[in-house]
């Protein structure tokens, strides 16, 4: 079920909502700064086929008819480990409009994100990557930018996770981040737990 807050801030009125349809993306515009990941124009053609994947959900800020940030919810991609797991869902990326920082958007895009009931009997994984990050615009080091992301996503529960998986290891700064909803199983955490490191898995097999 979708849901809608909104909040006035010293730019304009924001309005935070989701999970969005396809239909309501294709009718928005995307602000020209969302350009972490890819151009705009290819960044909301993303947002829409993201929306109707199966574990799907797309959460938005907006300002009027412009999307200004988003946050993604999906499956974990098949190439990973994470994927073997049948109870997680990963955030896949949030991201907020360079001329729209400082009006706690992206600590609202998490907040109404994850009190979608949903998320309770999912472990929702963050994997982050620091060649994503925007450092030269926020004049941040790679390091301190690690620390504000981990502090910013602490605040709906996602926690600092040990792991060896090669995508996390390929830069010291990458960081592996977990939530447990509240309806996880202990099989699912163990599960979980052990997945985080394969290769001790594998000796033990082994």
């Amino acid at each position: 079920m979708a849901q809608k807050t909104s909040y006035q801030s010293p730019l304009g009125l924001i309005v935070i909502e989701g999970p969005v349809s396809d239909n309501e993306i294709e009718k928005l515009t995307m602000n020209e700064k969302l350009t972490n990941f890819r151009p705009p124009k290819k960044q909301q053609k993303a947002l829409i086929e993201i929306s109707n994947l199966p574990m799907g959900m797309i959460y938005i800020a907006r300002h009027e008819q412009e999307i200004i940030g988003y946050i993604t919810f999906h499956e974990p991609d098949k190439y990973t480990r994470w994927s073997k797991h049948p109870g997680i869902i990963e955030m896949g990326g949030i991201e907020v409009s360079e001329d729209w920082r400082r009006c706690k958007i992206g600590e609202s895009l998490l907040k109404l994100g994850f009190s979608n009931p949903v998320l309770d009997t999912y472990i929702a994984i963050t994997m982050e990557f620091c060649w994503h990050w925007d450092v030269n615009q926020t004049g941040l080091s790679v390091w301190d930018y690690q620390r504000m992301l981990t502090r910013l996503f602490g605040c709906v529960g996602l926690e600092q996770v040990p792991t060896d998986d090669p995508d996390i290891l390929e830069h010291p700064a990458n960081v592996l981040m977990a939530r447990f909803g509240k309806d996880v199983s202990k099989d699912d955490r163990m599960l979980f737990e052990q997945m985080t490191f394969e290769s001790k898995m594998k000796s033990m097999i082994g």
